[in-house]
Parts: C-alpha cells; sequence; structure tokens
C-alpha cells in the first residue's frame, strides 16, 4: 500500500539570487503539508505528522476535484482582505466537527500545491523536479482544479524572483525557495530558502504567568548532543496569544531537561523567575538581534511573533554555542 512520504527540506541561504540550474518558487505565510487522495479517502498531514484533514473539512469536500491516486506536497493558507492571514490558521487545529465547519465557512483554507508526489497510482518521487514541475501543471490543466486547489508559481527567471521579493511581501510572501532542476523528490534538505522577515524559531521550554495565558515564555534550542539548551525569554505575550499558546502547553514533570534549574528575571537581576516546566515540543517564532552573550543565549528578550504548532521541535535549527555580533 502506498503511503505519503516524508517531506523534503529546505536549507535556509542568506543570498536571495536565483541559482543557475535551480527554479525558485514563492514561500507562503501558511502551514506546510502532503497529502493523498486514494479510494475517495483524503489524507492531510502536518510537517510533522499530524493528521490534519478533521480541521479542513472545506480540503475534504474540494478533494473530489482531484483524480485518483493523487498525492501532493503544498502549503494550506487563508487568504483574508487581500492578504494571507497566518492567524486565521491557529485555532484550527483544536476544531474538529462543527467547529471546524464554522472556521471553514468564515475562513476557508486553500491547498496551494508546488509538488507532485504521485499520479494515478505512480509514485513521481523519482522524477526530477523539472518533469514533476510539468506534471503538476498539466494536472491542475487537465483537472481544471479551482477552490480551494490552487497552483504555486515556480519560474526560472531571476528577475521574477526579485519582483515577488519587492512587490509580494505584503500580501503574505514568507521568502522564496530554491529547488534543482534535476534533482529527486527526497526526506533531506536538498532545497534552499530565502526568508524575508528576520525570525528565529525556539521551543517552549517553560513559561512565567498562569496557566490559562501565560505571561512570557522561556525558550530552547537542542545542541549536537540532544540536550535542550535555554537561549532566552520572550516579551510579554498579548493576552489573546497567551491563551491560544495555553492550549499547546503540557506540563512536563521532573524529567524534564530544565528540572532544578533557577531563571534570572533580567540581564543582572539577582531575583529568581517562578517558572512553569512543560514538555518541549511546541514551536514558537520570534524576532530577535543576532548578539548573543558568552553562553550562546539571546542577549535581549525575544519578540513574540506567533506560534507554530505545525512545526516540530526536530525542525529547529540547533543551538549554537559560540557567541555572534
Amino acid at each position: 500500500m502506498w503511503t505519503l512520504p516524508e517531506p523534503m527540506l529546505a536549507a535556509p541561504v542568506p543570498d536571495p539570487v536565483l541559482p543557475a540550474g535551480w527554479a525558485a518558487e514563492v514561500k507562503w505565510d501558511g502551514w506546510r503539508a502532503l497529502l493523498s487522495w486514494d479510494a475517495g479517502d483524503l489524507v492531510l498531514r502536518s510537517r510533522q505528522g499530524t493528521a490534519l484533514a478533521p480541521a479542513f473539512p472545506e480540503l475534504c469536500a474540494g478533494a473530489s476535484q482531484l483524480p485518483d491516486a493523487t498525492a501532493l506536497d503544498g502549503e494550506v493558507v487563508v487568504w483574508e482582505d487581500g492578504r494571507l492571514a497566518f492567524e486565521r490558521l491557529q485555532g484550527r487545529l483544536q476544531r474538529r466537527g462543527a467547529g471546524a465547519v464554522r472556521l471553514a465557512a468564515e475562513h476557508p483554507a486553500h491547498f496551494v500545491a508546488f509538488d507532485l508526489l504521485r499520479l494515478a497510482g505512480t509514485d513521481t518521487t523519482g522524477w526530477t523536479y523539472r518533469r514533476r514541475r510539468a506534471a503538476l501543471e498539466a494536472l491542475f490543466t487537465e483537472n481544471r482544479l479551482t477552490a480551494p486547489w490552487a497552483l504555486c508559481p515556480s519560474t526560472t527567471d531571476p528577475d521574477t524572483v526579485r519582483e515577488w521579493l519587492s512587490s509580494w511581501t505584503a500580501v503574505g510572501l514568507e521568502g522564496v525557495v530554491f529547488k534543482r532542476l534535476e534533482s529527486t523528490y527526497e526526506p533531506v534538505r536538498g532545497w534552499r530558502k530565502h526568508k524575508v522577515r528576520a525570525t528565529e524559531d525556539a521551543v517552549v521550554g517553560a513559561y512565567t504567568g498562569p496557566a490559562a495565558a501565560p505571561r512570557t515564555l522561556l525558550l530552547g534550542r537542542y545542541d549536537t548532543a540532544g540536550r535542550l539548551r535555554y537561549v532566552g525569554r520572550s516579551t510579554t505575550l498579548p493576552q489573546a496569544s497567551g491563551r491560544s499558546v495555553a492550549g499547546f502547553l503540557t506540563p512536563a514533570g521532573d524529567r524534564h531537561p530544565w528540572a532544578g534549574w533557577s531563571f534570572s528575571a533580567g540581564w543582572g537581576s539577582r531575583e529568581n523567575l517562578h517558572v512553569t516546566l512543560v514538555v518541549p515540543e511546541l514551536v514558537v517564532e520570534v524576532r530577535v538581534d543576532v548578539a548573543r552573550d558568552g553562553a550562546g543565549r539571546w542577549r535581549h528578550p525575544a519578540r513574540w511573533h506567533r506560534s507554530r504548532p505545525d512545526l516540530s521541535a526536530d525542525g529547529v535549527p540547533l543551538f549554537e554555542h559560540a557567541p555572534t555580533g
């Protein structure tokens, strides 16, 4: 029986210039997802393996447009007022049944397809990107796919990439992804990504404040030995964000990697924080400067941006001990 492969990933690069022999695609501000449509059954899976189909009934309803035995890789997004509204995805994982149907009607999601994994029962992951892309475009054209399905733009023109990066950021362009034309689809970091927004991902290891609405988050990253290292604390969360985050935090026991630790309330302060340790699984996105102290921690508070329950902790960049900046 055919099953969805592990997703192919991208390594970050600072250079936005499209290399020769590569194609560029828009990096959307949404949730990465893989889907399979087979014998009337839709499997929709997040990058970390979470089953998403019950949370997106609009995608389930639209799957009948797809030909049988088809599998796609792409991004789940929500459009609102002419822009991508990532915040409309935040509560979807916790909704099922009537709640999911209501949110689907209020803020319907779309699936932006950027890769073809299976076609009419044929596994296409061994095809080159060039061939997969041509087949994906033909799939949309021949089946006249409409909402909730959308085709991600792809180009080999460097001028088009520059236009995307200069003109599309206002509507939710997160950056661009580069894919080598002759590459196959494999569960490795064989793609490259350039992000417009300067944010960082980290894992929540603890919080301050009430359980129903945490006030600040204590953040970590794993080192090469698999130890969760403390990298810094977030700024105060907006109340709505604190309440939203609370639903993804699970209190941890004595086996937490930070059990017995104390955390300072501020740089140079002798006061210790009262923290609640949580299972280190929720990924959040924060804005930070590049300065680190001698222990490799961020020198200044990490400015809260958003939670990323669609990501897994093992995809967060590793802890860097050597200070930068």
